[in-house]
């Protein structure tokens, strides 16, 4: 019987570095990535599909900058649900597409995916996600006096924004997620972290501007839903200690416990695979049987056993 799998695909599936992210590069790359998932598909894995979008946004946001004297400047968590809807559009065609091909029969959706934080969380305090442009500082302080919105000097490069990635807590339509996929609905939800919202006190929630983790919201979502095992697909074949340096060693295998205390050495960057062995931990403490690590175009062999990095609760 086929374990329910949440597959989570990183940003390097839509835009990669140096490209102008135009739609045709997109569709490719999501070509490229959603192949292997639809081998699996075809072979009636129940899925869950997560996926990055920050590329996607920050052409939104640089959109919205050049426009805003013609048509009104959306807040980021719009944003966030724009670039989720077009991202799982995409996703949707191109395996669905796969499916056909292969004569097989299965639906495939994508559900717009809201992720509740807590309104008290440290990061809308001191956000420290860059999004958008790279400004002078003088148009930045502008920016900051102006909009309210906290600028940092980014590497070298100029001043960004900077917005909060608040800790996903839940996931409100988990349970509607997790329907579609126990009735064999290839299910795309959570694109770029989800929507943030916040509960109010008469329960309703409120968009809030922030963006959250892509991975640790797919470990949540994962938990929900009752996923035995988390996918995450990235541009690295594994994880390794010492990445990018003569030392480099690659993992097969890692407890949580290894993982945690890893992550507590410094081992793994926290803007790249830091966020990923967060989310694997998370994803395993809270009732997740295995999390597989690896590149999207090895997902049989992952799966298989025969490719990337294992980890397992302990």
């Amino acid at each position: 019987m086929h374990r329910l799998t949440l597959v989570a695909l990183g940003g390097n599936a839509l835009i990669r570095q140096g490209e102008a992210g135009t739609l045709d590069q997109q569709r490719a790359h999501i070509e490229e990535s959603v192949a292997p998932i639809a081998r699996v598909a075809a072979a009636g894995m129940p899925l869950i599909i997560t996926h990055g979008n920050g590329p996607v946004v920050g052409q939104l946001l640089l959109q919205g900058e050049l426009a805003k004297a013609e048509v009104p400047l959306m807040p980021l968590h719009i944003m966030d649900a724009e670039s989720q809807g077009s991202v799982g559009f995409l996703l949707q065609q191109a395996l669905s597409n796969h499916l056909l091909i292969a004569g097989i029969h299965r639906e495939v959706v994508t559900v717009v995916t809201r992720v509740v934080v807590d309104p008290a969380d440290p990061s809308f305090a001191t956000p420290t996600k860059p999004v958008g442009l790279f400004y002078e500082q003088p148009e930045a302080e502008r920016l900051a006096r102006e909009r309210g919105w906290w600028m940092a000097e980014d590497s070298g490069r100029g001043w960004r924004r900077r917005v909060p990635s608040p800790v996903p807590l839940r996931i409100p339509e988990a349970g509607v997620i997790a329907g579609l996929a126990s009735r064999g609905v290839v299910t795309i939800a959570a694109g770029g972290g989800g929507v943030p919202v916040v509960q109010l006190e008469d329960g309703t929630l409120e968009g809030v501007d922030a963006v959250v983790d892509k991975d640790l919201a797919s470990a949540i979502l994962g938990n929900q839903a009752g996923a035995e095992r988390l996918v995450i697909l990235t541009s690295v074949g594994a994880v390794c200690l010492g990445f990018g340096t003569p030392a480099q060693r690659t993992l097969d295998r890692l407890t949580a416990s290894q993982a945690e205390g890893l992550l507590a050495d410094g081992e793994f960057a926290p803007g790249s695979m830091g966020p990923k062995i967060e989310a694997a931990v998370a994803f395993l403490r809270h009732g997740g049987l295995e999390v597989r690590v690896g590149l999207p175009e090895q997902m049989d062999a992952l799966l298989a056993g025969r490719a990337g990095t294992v980890l397992l609760p302990g």
